[in-house]
């Protein structure tokens, strides 16, 4: 048996959404692609990494207060003619949907008034003494490898079936920082897809060579404040000075929170559904009979 395995669910159900065509629908039409989708992420995930327990962890707000307090613009073009984000109304109609099945099911779901699902994935990967698989297609979650431990980045990006396994050797690799270092990094590059701008003209390579020099964030702004100016990348430190209110907003914004109050939960892999009542009726209503299916099957898989 494995570990535990945390879902970043937000991410998994919007890859769903988009893998599988909106054409997959329930018997009177309604759209049920991205439930669908991410039941078979789950089986597979199961069935491929046979780990003991899985918690979905869920966005209670997408978008915090304290990062918008700390940095505005982030997510900011995320945000709708409403104020809220800018989810397909047919992938949102879809949540409610999954979230009762997965309680039907019995697999854990926590979320945490304020915070992102980031942020309960990376206090339940602090508190866990064994080996943590975070399932994510987002990468500002690699701050949280540890090869000790291990906690290891389940990466998305290239499908369910093509999943990158990401330690610290792995951030090293590919961005020349150590495997911890990775907020860090990403606060001085930036982040467009979070809204995140980081520092004018510092790319990968400047902030990598300044992580790596200086040790991390505050290791620079250390360096900054006494005045040194050896270490620094050809006209790096003159950009960072000009940056130095971003600098301190954006590490709030960038940092997982590790140490949310959460509740105490079951997340042991349940080997028979918790309501299998209820999970009949909504496979019934919704047309699940096949994902369904897969995961019970999946499931069984870990018993042998």
């Amino acid at each position: 048996m494995g570990g535990l395995m945390l879902l970043d669910t937000p991410s998994l159900y919007f890859r769903a959404f988009f893998g599988v065509p909106e054409s997959v629908t329930a018997s009177d039409g309604t759209p049920v692609n991205a439930i669908r989708g991410l039941l078979d992420m789950i089986a597979r995930l199961v069935r491929d990494r046979s780990p003991h327990s899985v918690v979905a962890c869920m966005d209670a707000d997408w978008r915090p207060s304290f990062r918008v307090d700390a940095l505005p613009s982030y997510k900011a073009h995320r945000v709708g003619p409403d104020g809220g984000d800018q989810t397909p109304p047919a992938l949102g109609a879809q949540v409610p949907l999954i979230e009762e099945v997965l309680a039907a099911f019995g697999i854990a779901q926590v979320g945490a008034a304020g915070y992102e699902a980031d942020d309960v994935i990376g206090t339940l990967a602090t508190v866990e003494k064994g080996e943590v698989d975070v399932v994510t297609g987002d990468r500002d979650l690699f701050q949280l490898v540890r090869d000790d431990q291990p906690v290891r980045v389940l990466y998305t990006a290239r499908g369910i079936k093509a999943l990158q396994v990401i330690g610290e050797a792995e951030v090293t690799e590919k961005y020349g920082v150590p495997g911890r270092a990775y907020a860090d990094f990403a606060t001085l590059r930036g982040d467009p897809s979070d809204g995140l701008p980081g520092v004018p003209g510092v790319g990968d390579k400047t902030a990598a060579a300044l992580i790596t020099r200086f040790g991390s964030l505050d290791g620079v702004k250390k360096a900054l404040d006494e005045g040194e100016t050896s270490g620094f990348p050809a006209g790096s430190r003159a950009k960072l000075e000009k940056a130095r209110d971003y600098l301190g907003s954006a590490e709030m914004v960038v940092r997982v929170v590790t140490d949310i109050a959460l509740p105490e939960l079951d997340a042991r892999l349940p080997h028979t559904p918790r309501d299998p009542e209820r999970l009949v009726e909504l496979t019934d209503r919704w047309n699940l009979e096949g994902p369904v299916n897969r995961l019970l099957g999946a499931v069984k898989t870990t018993e042998e």
